[in-house]
């Protein structure tokens, strides 16, 4: 007879997830066992085993002669044939056999013992077989689901007291799990305890003196006993992302199946304390403001948040939704359905810094641009390309109503500003700058820009002008990181949800850590980082002040009001913050007018409330940080039409703006008196400027016709994916 192959049950493992901290158990999945090394059990608690269960284990000869003895007569008297085991043999019994009292299977035992012994294995490793092969109670099989399951460590970080402990559940698992809270099984179970630390001072493998400590200290009491709650509240989104990103980025190494046939511990890079705060924030936005009882309006809301490390791109924190237990399966923080509206003019402004702009028709020199670059503001302007040719609107959904079939592009406000710089812009949210700036600095400089800082091209609605104000669906996820990667001064890093993956205790060589890349330059994201500082300081972001330290940020709504955004960061944390409505029966959004009993649904109030509690619960016992300061730039240039001089900061004056003939006519007064502009033919620098923001001359190609109000336009792409431009509101 050789050595048969293991039966099913014993190759049997589940995976584990660990909350970023490595050690602390967030959820396990399938069969709760994870094999480990005999390296990673300290020696002393591989002695606590042989003291416990067989004395003689490193020079035996895998079986016991007295056990083999007691079987005989046993088989012959038709009794149990039950009796005392060495480790070998209970190695055989976990692994090729089963645990039936039989003559038959004891004898089968035996023998496979002594043709493991006789050579077929080395001691070592019958060892690690049944440390990871033992039942310990608790639902625990193997060690390290044990030292999890009674002392919430790893095997490695069991003391030989712990170890003592363990080793005396083998024998009775089912007593031993209660020992917390059975004074009986208490009892019995330090009887036991004792008595293994006794042997290993009679085996010399433990010291008199060491053994008196373990005593003085006591009894190495369990933590409670708390069976897997399975995947509840936000566990069960946490589980999928570090699942899918490990697979991602395993290079083919782990999938599906061999997941499902277990033994793989994953280390998240989530926060168990960050998580339950951002579930707070959220509860109590809702209960402050949601009520679908109260108001039919309020039904079907959804919340969807994500909170990323700026320096390492680590996910620390996610709102998925109610919990995939409750039936909600979609990740609100994952999904990349909902359009993110002003949250995206950053991207444009980081975009013109870099590219520079054509702002005046027909030119071909790019003009360099900054945060004090003047741009028209007023409502319901008409847009052009850079050949000055007028986009069209085949929308029909035009908030401006004008009968010429051109985009003429509105603003939430029917105020007609005149030329403000775009730092006031962003500030303010006015759309009609960026929606120009944008044209002027180029749908693939925008989109390249975006996909720098990590956005999907596939979600990059870049068919219509409203692409510059924000009709491109990223996740909740995708836009922390844009934000914390202005906050780390332009050096990207992909966001990321797993540290460390390991296979029966050995760590894989996959690289999971994203490497930092530059997406911006210093100067660029610092600019734009002190532009968002100011929306929150004097913008439409003023609510997120009461965070009560130096913030950056972004509102955002858009068409409609579908979707409300606010998304701020701090040196030491970047978070988004999305409110939506959708019809889980249609799975379409639905306005938000009425929600929370607000007639509109701005991301300057709900989703920043959401923001601030969980920022101010986040950031508690860390450092007040300033942000690094913006570098002094060199005066851009303006939009052509900008007047060279600053009278009076009458607004209506500039009412002539948006009914011009021609693009280039507009000569509505500036309501700034501190601004003037800079010298040249295209109102300031090109090219090559000091500061090298812009770097090489990027391409003076042209941009097609697009329509510009909504699907449908020349150049549009799908009619029933496009909101229309005209409608993206700024708030």
């Amino acid at each position: 007879m050789g050595i048969p192959n293991p039966n099913a049950d014993s190759l049997k493992q589940g995976n584990i997830f660990y909350w970023d901290d490595g050690h602390t158990v967030m959820a396990r999945t399938g069969f709760n066992r994870q094999n480990v090394q005999l390296a990673e059990v300290p020696l002393p608690v591989q002695h606590d085993f042989m003291a416990a269960e067989d004395e003689t284990f490193e020079t035996n000869s895998g079986v016991d002669p007295m056990s083999i003895v007691r079987a005989v007569k046993n088989m012959a008297t038709g009794g149990s044939v039950q009796s005392g085991s060495t480790i070998t043999q209970q190695f055989v019994k976990n692994v090729y056999l089963n645990s039936a009292q039989t003559a038959t299977r004891k004898l089968s035992e035996i023998l496979i013992s002594i043709k493991i012994a006789n050579g077929g294995m080395k001691k070592d490793q019958v060892l690690e077989g049944y440390l990871n092969t033992n039942y310990y109670g608790r639902g625990a099989y193997g060690i390290e689901a044990a030292a999890e399951a009674y002392y919430g460590v790893h095997a490695s970080q069991l003391s030989p007291s712990q170890g003592a402990f363990i080793a005396a559940t083998v024998n009775e698992p089912s007593t031993m799990q209660n020992v917390k809270t059975d004074a009986a099984a208490k009892q019995r179970a330090i009887g036991r305890w004792q008595y293994v630390l006794n042997r290993m001072v009679v085996n010399k493998w433990m010291s008199q003196a060491d053994h008196d400590a373990a005593f003085a200290a006591g009894f190495p009491m369990p933590k409670a006993w708390a069976p897997n709650p399975g995947l509840k509240g936000q566990v069960g989104y946490l589980v999928d992302l570090a699942q899918n990103y490990a697979e991602t980025h395993s290079g083919g190494a782990l999938t599906d199946a061999k997941l499902a046939q277990g033994g793989y511990s994953i280390t998240t890079t989530f926060n168990q304390k960050r998580v339950n705060e951002l579930s707070a924030a959220v509860a109590k936005m809702e209960s402050k403001n949601i009520d679908p009882k109260k108001r039919t309006a309020d039904k079907n809301v959804q919340v969807g948040a994500a909170s990323v490390n700026p320096k390492t791109g680590a996910l620390v924190a996610i709102y998925g939704g109610i919990g995939e237990d409750k039936g909600y399966y979609v990740n609100n923080a994952n999904t990349s359905g909902v359009p993110v509206g002003s949250t995206f003019k950053p991207i444009d402004l980081a975009s013109a810094m870099q590219n520079g702009a054509l702002t005046s028709p027909g030119a071909t020199t790019r003009t360099a641009i900054t945060p004090d670059s003047k741009y028209n503001a007023d409502d319901c302007l008409k847009i052009h390309d850079q050949q000055g040719n007028w986009l069209e609107d085949r929308s029909g959904e035009s908030a401006c109503s004008e009968p010429d079939g051109l985009l003429h592009q509105a603003n939430d406000s029917t105020t007609m500003f005149g030329y403000r710089t775009l730092r006031y812009a962003m500030e303010q949210s006015i759309n009609t700058p960026y929606v120009q700036l944008g044209e002027d600095v180029g749908y693939r400089n925008v989109e390249q820009t975006a996909e720098n800082l990590g956005l999907s091209k596939d979600i990059l609605q870049n068919n219509t002008a409203g692409f510059f104000i924000g009709t491109s669906t990223p996740s909740a996820i995708r836009m922390a990181n844009v934000y914390g990667t202005f906050a780390n001064q332009g050096n990207y890093h992909d966001p990321y949800s797993v540290s460390k993956v390991t296979f029966d205790g050995q760590t894989q060589p996959w690289s999971l850590v994203p490497q930092t890349k530059e997406a911006l330059s210093s100067d660029i994201a610092n600019t734009v980082t002190n532009v968002l500082q100011g929306v929150v300081q004097s913008g439409t972001g003023t609510n997120a002040k009461d965070l009560g330290r130096p913030a950056a940020g972004k509102t955002g709504t858009t068409d409609d009001y579908k979707s409300a955004w606010f998304i701020g960061f701090t040196p030491q944390l970047s978070t988004s913050v999305v409110l939506y409505k959708e019809d889980p029966t249609k799975q379409t959004l639905e306005s938000m007018k009425g929600v929370g009993g607000f007639p509109k649904v701005f991301g300057a109030v709900m989703p920043t409330q959401v923001w601030v509690d969980y920022m101010t619960n986040a950031l508690q016992g860390l450092p007040t940080v300033d942000f690094p300061p913006a570098p002094l730039l060199p005066k851009g240039g303006n939009e052509a039409g900008a007047p060279t001089a600053s009278p009076s900061a009458s607004a209506s004056s500039s009412a002539s703006a948006s009914s011009s003939s021609s693009p280039s006519a507009s000569t509505s007064p500036s309501p700034s008196a501190s601004q003037s502009t800079p010298s040249g033919a295209a109102g300031g620098p090109t090219c090559g400027d000091p500061l090298g923001l812009m770097g090489p001359c990027p391409s003076s190609s042209s941009t097609k016709k697009r329509g510009g109000g909504g699907a449908g336009g020349p150049g549009g792409g799908p009619t029933d994916t496009t909101p229309p431009a005209a409608g993206v509101n700024g708030q």
